[in-house]
């Protein structure tokens, strides 16, 4: 079996035929090859042996189905038929055909495919190769559009050509159809806008081979040559308006024709212009600084749908016009906003994508805008009641304190008017007892106690009173005293200050380098000695009772 392959074949004419030397012997209905006949009795190349010559003349074989020659060659010496011969493509000017190795290759091996063509109405077949190739697929050029042939292809070995596999459907060259096809640009998808008077150059390009043919229409009518030129080119159609008018508008049909198949593309363009102005404007009232105007659309409004209006006004005085509002939809609105003591007039505008209408609808009365009397009428002034009954807005807070050390409570109070300020200890009035000082300021009450002591501790209660009524807080203060001394384990206070500073003064006595001294307590001090020296003189204790 040969592996696949292919082979270009380049021109190749159906009219040419074959020599002697390169044509393959025919292969008879039995699948025999007949060695071929040189010229004067010569052995043909690549024959095995001569022949010799027939005693009658040689009948002319039938280029369908050519005879053999004796003597015939054993059946398996030469290969079978191609298989599965069929045609991969077809074009403008080649054929591509393949098959597939056939099933017995013969006693002696396979040399190569021979592929042959023939011309309807033709009788003998053209070999493609001169000289068998051993490829599997082979494409033939240089073919001219209209042909009509026939193919076959035999196997070749050394024994000569095998029975042919013969393709039964006739291969026509035709001229590729590419189906039309309009490729539409992306700004002419919607809708094409054009001012009155400009130019409309429409290049619409399309695909199709052969050329197809363009036809233009104009809302499914044919167009009118005095206005609209077309030109057709092998890619594109071109649509030229020079001026366009308002009846240009609609919908343009572009269709491409190519042998029964055809491709069509619409395009709508719109030729729009100015609006005119609203129909009638009218003043409907006029109050304080504001002014009501109505008006009703323009009867034009320039082939295209308003994009609203434009209001204005102007003072009789200056003439000036000023813009109030833009693209305005509604057809009444309010002007505010006026000057009292002017009159005014209005105008409203038109407008749509070409812009404003070239003239505007005016008022014809004018609006006079009259001061109004204004009466005032003032309030009566209420004085507020600020009157409010105590309350504390800061309560006292538990305390604890240290014996000696004066101690403060405070809280704090609103009222009004002013409130009576009443501090108790346990429920019993200490206004008047020298030890505690009361202040009251700005709402702040505090009441200071002098050095207190154990006996001062307690529940302290802080009571305030106007005409509305009366509030009170309450604390808890608790003063820590040191333990009371024993009295026969602890010396008097004078008899320990004296000790304590008799033992003062001898030790600045050893201090000082005196080995004698006549005070109480040196004695138990010589003993110390250097420690004397080196320590530092201690402060007496001092012990409170």
């Amino acid at each position: 079996m040969t592996e696949q392959a292919t082979s270009e074949v380049p021109a190749c004419g159906l009219e040419e035929t074959t020599s002697e030397s390169a044509r393959v012997p025919p292969t008879g209905p039995s699948g025999d090859t007949a060695a071929p006949q040189a010229p004067g009795g010569k052995q043909a190349p690549g024959g095995e042996r001569a022949s010799e010559p027939q005693e009658s003349a040689p009948q002319p074989p039938d280029p369908a189905a050519p005879t053999a020659t004796d003597p015939a060659l054993p059946r398996e010496d030469v290969p079978s038929a191609p298989l599965l011969l069929a045609v991969e493509d077809v074009s403008e000017s080649s054929v591509t055909v393949s098959w597939e190795p056939p099933e017995r290759l013969g006693r002696l091996g396979l040399q190569g495919y021979v592929l042959e063509l023939r011309r309807e109405g033709a009788l003998d077949w053209v070999p493609v190769n001169a000289r068998p190739m051993m490829v599997t697929q082979q494409t033939v050029r240089n073919l001219a559009v209209g042909d009509k042939f026939f193919v076959r292809v035999a196997a070749v070995s050394s024994a000569g050509a095998g029975p042919p596999a013969v393709l039964e459907q006739l291969v026509h060259i035709q001229e590729t159809i590419e189906a039309p096809k309009i490729r539409v640009p992306r700004h002419l998808r919607q809708t094409y806008i054009r001012q009155v008077g400009e130019s409309i150059n429409l290049q619409i390009p399309f695909q199709g081979n052969p050329r197809p043919q363009a036809l233009w229409t104009h809302n499914g009518h044919a167009l009118d040559s005095q206005r609209v030129r077309v030109r057709t080119g092998d890619q594109d159609s071109i649509l030229f308006i020079r001026s366009a008018q308002r009846s240009d508008s609609g919908c343009y049909e572009l269709t491409v024709q190519l042998k029964g198949l055809e491709a069509k593309a619409a395009i709508n363009i719109l030729v729009i212009e100015k609006p005119g102005p609203p129909s009638s404007i009218r003043l409907l009232d006029v109050w304080s600084w504001n002014a009501a105007l109505e008006w009703t659309p323009p009867q034009d409004t320039g082939n295209t749908e308003l994009l609203g209006y434009t209001v204005q006004k102007a003072d009789k005085k200056t003439g000036r016009w000023f813009t109030v509002l833009e693209r305005y939809h509604p057809t009444t609105c309010t002007v505010s906003d006026l000057i009292v003591g002017n009159s005014y007039s209005f105008r409203v505008f038109s407008e749509n994508l070409c812009g404003l209408s070239a003239s505007a609808a005016v008022t014809k009365e004018l609006a006079h805008i009259v001061k109004t009397d204004v009466v005032a009428k003032p309030k009566s002034f209420v004085e507020r009641d600020f009157s409010e009954a105590p309350s504390f807005t800061q309560p006292l807070a538990d305390h604890t304190s240290t014996p000696g050390y004066s101690t403060q409570l405070s809280c704090s109070v609103r009222a009004s008017p002013k409130p009576k300020i009443i501090w108790m200890k346990n429920k019993m009035d200490i206004q008047g007892d020298p030890k505690y000082r009361a202040l009251s300021e700005q709402g702040v009450c505090t009441l200071e106690i002098r050095k207190p002591s154990p006996f001062d501790s307690g529940v302290y209660t802080c009571k305030a009173i106007n005409v509305l009524g009366e509030a009170s807080v309450d604390c808890r203060l608790e003063v820590k005293g040191l333990s009371q001394p024993q009295p026969h384990t602890e010396e008097p206070l004078v008899e320990a200050v004296k000790r304590r500073k008799q033992a003062h003064v001898a030790q600045l006595c050893l201090t000082a380098g005196l080995v004698k001294c006549s005070l109480p307590g040196a004695a138990g001090l010589r003993g110390q000695g250097r420690q004397a020296q080196s320590r530092a003189p201690q402060r007496p204790e001092i012990f409170t009772s």
